[in-house]
Parts: structure tokens; sequence; C-alpha cells
């Protein structure tokens, strides 16, 4: 197989190492794009080991700029031309796969064109490197925790996996008879599902389906779209609601089904002890740095679990008929990872960890009367269910202790999920359709009347945000958030001192707009997506990243972890240390940092001889 690196040291020339060359001696720190790539190249290939903590990702380096990952979308990101150079991946395939009869294609001028590739591929990377704000050592630190999950994984039921692959055309079936449920509609390709799709999702939304041919307004649902729109899901449910994306699954039924999951699982455990390796991404959202995932998709896994999840097992082992076949695979998706023999899981998820930031991010009384609630035990959605009702406390409580669920508290859950980063009746009307217009407005009303500080703390934030558009080089506070503009980059910073960025922000019209990462252009794009700033979003934004902080605060203490999806950190240890482990999870999760005094913290710990929730 071909073999060959380009390097340069510093700002010095680059050059290429071939394998009949004496080795480049690599010193200090070593920056290359996606390195985790190159690190284990260089370890299980190359035989060289370079120490975790001598690299640096500029992917990462990128996305903590708020740009996209790939070298060639930050290229495209900030380039008017958004030429996109499939050329490499073309040369990888001609030259890295084998052929039909096992050898590889040597041809000069094709390798001579790869090594050019190759050298093009550094002095980009160094350059874009060299245009972005340095990874903190903080940042670093975290990034390298990351890797060290990596490179631990996490076992998967690798025969459960198989066994439910089988079950593939019976899901299939219930997606279009649940697309059909949802919608009314007779099939995932109906012509109509774009305009089902338009009407019940928000303006942003709108903005991602709308594309312009021959000068002609149109809407769209292509595979783009489809992607964006889930990735908009994903920071509001406001702008595309939870039914909404599931039909948006539907459409993508191959590659979002549980069979599909189940296989990437299966395919992605190494064949010698079946781990799963490399699937979590470092700060996978740049809008808030959260981890994500790709490939096994670890970290979005259904929540919902079997609660017998050994009898299911062993009834798809078997190939049992099952009823309600795509529920049933759902529920085993978190089951289907489990610790190593001798092992047991230690779950640690943080009680409403967003519901305490966000008022505590706020910073003023009624803020702190917020989390007054959680420092004294009381249940917030309760409370909401109160004011709402006009019925008291203690009276829901007991119902909800007696019966194990309350239609009042579902209604408060409703509220503080619905309304929490700023949405008005509209939100809490697709979270709850079934509510008439006078409920709903009730509702709104009685939620913003116990929760006085979340709409002061939005307009906060967007008159900060504003002010620092307006004003190059100076700093606007908002609670505990500051902004600065630079004339190019809206930044905010966070409590932990970690820096965020809106990249390429514009003040215009209706507000502020900023080059959004997350999506991707369509084909014929001249310029990359752009997102909207808003109160709301920035609330979710200033919150999400401070959990996300204290996440990362928790893993550089935390040992042995081997998944963190969002407010929860699994750790794999031996059976005769689970009680130890669980103590130690509950006294580092609870212990706010220095930064975050004050902050009320509380962790639900559990001992799992499965994943599961």
């Amino acid at each position: 197989e071909p073999l060959c690196m380009a390097y340069a040291y510093d700002d010095g020339p680059v050059m290429l190492w071939l394998p009949d060359d004496p080795f480049p001696e690599l010193r200090g720190q070593i920056r290359a794009h996606n390195a985790g790539f190159d690190r284990l190249i260089m370890a299980y290939v190359m035989q060289i080991d370079i120490p975790l903590e001598r690299w640096y990702c500029t992917a990462v380096q990128a996305a903590a700029n708020g740009l996209p990952r790939s070298l060639e979308d930050v290229g495209r990101a900030v380039s008017s031309s958004m030429r996109k150079d499939h050329r490499g991946a073309q040369l990888i395939r001609l030259l890295s796969i084998p052929q039909a009869d096992g050898t590889f294609n040597s041809d000069p001028a094709l390798l001579q064109e790869m090594y050019d590739y190759c050298r093009q591929d550094v002095e980009a990377m160094r350059a874009v490197s060299l245009s972005l704000r340095d990874l903190s050592a903080d940042e670093l630190l975290d990034y390298h925790v990351c890797e060290r999950i990596n490179d631990r994984g996490v076992m998967v039921d690798v025969d459960l996996c198989r066994a439910a692959t089988k079950y593939s055309d019976a899901e299939v079936a219930e997606i279009q008879v649940l697309f059909h449920e949802i919608t009314g509609l007779a099939s995932v390709r109906s012509p109509k599902m774009r305009q089902w799709v338009q009407a019940r999702v928000g303006p942003q939304a709108v903005k991602l389906m709308t594309v312009y041919k021959d000068g002609e307004k149109k809407f769209s649902i292509d595979k783009t779209v489809r992607a964006n729109l889930l990735a908009l899901h994903e920071e509001s449910q406001d702008e595309v609601p939870i039914e909404v994306a599931d039909v948006i699954q539907c459409a993508d039924d191959i590659w979002s089904s549980s069979v599909a999951k189940f296989r990437r699982l299966a395919d992605s455990a190494d064949i010698e002890d079946h781990r799963v390796r490399g699937a979590i991404v470092f700060h996978g959202s740049p809008a808030t740095g959260r981890l994500s995932s790709y490939g096994a998709q670890l970290l979005n896994l259904p929540r919902k679990s079997a609660k017998n999840a050994a009898g299911v097992r062993a009834d798809l082992i078997a190939g049992t008929p099952v009823t309600r076949v795509s529920a049933t695979l759902k529920s085993m998706l978190r089951p289907a990872i489990i610790p190593a023999p001798g092992h047991w899981f230690v779950v640690a998820d943080w009680s409403s960890v967003e519901g305490r930031v966000h008022p505590w991010l706020s910073n003023c009384a009624a803020g702190e009367r917020k989390l007054d609630l959680f420092r004294q035990g009381l249940d917030p959605y309760i409370v909401n269910a109160s004011a709402l009702f006009g019925v008291p406390y203690a009276e829901i409580a007991e119902a909800y202790e007696r019966d194990g669920k309350s239609d009042m508290r579902q209604d408060g859950k409703t509220q503080e999920l619905a309304l929490g980063f700023g949405g008005g009746k509209g939100a809490f009307g697709k979270f709850a359709p079934d509510k008439d217009e006078a409920f709903v407005a009730r509702a709104v009303r009685a939620w913003r009347t116990v929760n006085p500080w979340m709409m002061s703390h939005g307009q906060a934030l967007e008159k900060a945000y504003l002010r620092a558009m307006r004003n190059k080089g100076h700093e606007f506070a908002a609670g505990r958030v500051c902004y600065l503009f630079d004339g190019e980059h809206l930044r905010y910073m966070l409590p932990s001192g970690r820096i965020l960025t809106y990249p390429y922000a514009r003040l215009e019209s209706d507000g502020v707009s900023y080059l959004k990462a997350s999506w991707k252009p369509a084909a014929d794009a001249t310029e990359w997506p752009r997102g909207n700033l808003w109160y709301g979003l920035a609330c979710e934004n200033v919150t999400q990243a401070v959990a996300n902080d204290l996440l990362r605060y928790s893993l550089r203490q935390i040992p042995n972890a081997v998944l963190a999806p969002h407010d929860e950190i699994v750790v794999e240890c031996p059976i005769d240390q689970v009680d130890a482990v669980a103590q130690d999870m509950r006294s580092v999760m609870c212990t706010p940092p220095a930064w975050a005094t004050g902050l009320p913290l509380d962790v639900e710990v559990k001992i799992m001889h499965r994943y599961g929730k």
C-alpha cells in the first residue's frame, strides 16, 4: 500500500517522507487535522508511540472557533467561491484500496498527485490553525481526556446487534405505519411530506428549506435539508418539534432505523474484544462545545430502555416474533452497550442540570429564588403546576408519589421544557397539541409569573450581544456571561473562562446572523448557511455550554469513563468497586468548581449490568 507523510516544522517548508527515507524527528507538540487518525496510524501501523499529551487537533481548534471540523468545509465556510475539492478522496480510493487482484495501484502520475495533495493539505491545515484562536490549556486537556475515553472504548453485545438486524423488514413496515399515523400521508415518499413539515416548523427551519432555482423561490426536503432540520431539532424543539423530527427520520429510515443503528454498533466493534472505539467527537457542537458522536452514535441512543432487557434479548436471539418491532428494537439500543466480564457500569446522571444552570447564569434575585427550590428539595414541575392550577404543592406531590404519575405535574413539566428558553404560546402548543388556546395562554402567563428571571435574563443577553456588535472591541456582560465583537466574530465568555464563537457575525436589520457550522450548504450554494441569534437561542447556548463545562470538569477527575452523554457519565469498573466508585462520582459531580460557587447540583447514581435508563 502506498505510504507517505507530509509534514512541516513551525513555519518552515512542507516536506514529504516516503518509506525508504529516514523517519523525521518529531519534536514538541504535533498538530494534525483529526489528530486521532494520525496518532493511531503512528502507533499501530508505523509502531511509533507518541504520548497523547503531545497531540493537538486542528479540527477541534476549528470547532472551538465556531467553524466546521472538516478541513475542506472550513475552506468552503470562509471562502466566497464555495469550491469543494473532491480529488483527495478520489486519490485515496484509487491508491489506498486494493485492486481486484489484491495489489495496489502504483501509477507514478497518481502517486505524484497524491504527494502534492498531501503537501497542500499541510499548507491548508497550518494556514487555518494560524488564523484561529488557539485552544486554551483547559480545552487541550479536555480533548486529551476525551481521546482517552475513545481509546478505552465501550463493549457492545454483538450477538444481540446481529440478531436485531434480522427484524429489518418488519421494522421498515412499522416505520411506514408510524409515518401514516403521524401525518395521515400514505408513504414516506409522498410529495406532500414537504408541505406537512413546512407547516409545522419555525421560521428558522423554513429558511433552511428555502431554495432558489432560476430566480424562483421554492422549498425543499432533500437529504441536505433533512440533515439540517434534524440538527436544528437538537438545538430547538420550538423550531422542529419532536413529531416533525420523527417524520424526517422516517424519510431517512435506512439510516436512522434501529436496525441500522444495531448494524453500525456491530460493525464498529473491534473483532477481538467487541469494544467500539473512537466514536465520540470532542467539541462536536461548535456553538456550545458539547460532545457528539458519529458512526455508532453512542451518545444519541434512545433514552427509553426495555425493563426486562435480558428477556427481550433472549427473544431476539431466538428469532421469536415480537409485537411492536420498532419500539422493541429501539428500547434495546442502550442495553446493547454492556460492561466487560467481571465489571458493571456506574451511571451518574445530573438532576435537572440545565434547569439549575440557567437561573444561576441570570445572577439575579429571582434566579436565586428558583435555585432555592432545588436547595430545598422541591420539584420545580410541581411548583409550576401549583401556580398553573391553583392547587397546593403538597396535594399534587402526594398524588404523584401515590400514583407514580400526575397530569398536573406533566403540564408543569411541559411548561419548563417549552418555555424555559424563551418559548411562548407556539412552543407550548407544539409540546402539548391537545391543549386549547385559552389553556396555553394561561400556562405561559403562570410560568412566567413564577419564573420572572427567564425573560429578564434573555433580554439582558440580547441587549449585551447587540451592544457588543455595535461597539467593536468592547465587552458587555449579562448575568454571568460576557460578549465581545472583534470586528469579524461575536464571542462569548463563560464563567469558566472558556470562549465560544458565533463566526462571521453580522448585524442585520432583523438582528444578528452568523455562520452556522453544524448546517451543510446545498450543492449550488454560494455562501455557507447562516443562523439567526435571538435571546432564546442565546439562553439555550450559554446554558448548554456551562452544563458542558461541568461535564468536562468532572471527567478530568473521574477515571475509567466509557461514555458521557450530555448530562451523564458512565464508568466501567470491577464489580467489587462499584460502591466506592459510585460514592466518588457523587462527590465529584455534586461539588461545583470554583467558578460555579453557589450552583446547587445533585445526581442520581445507578449500578447497571447493561446500559439503560
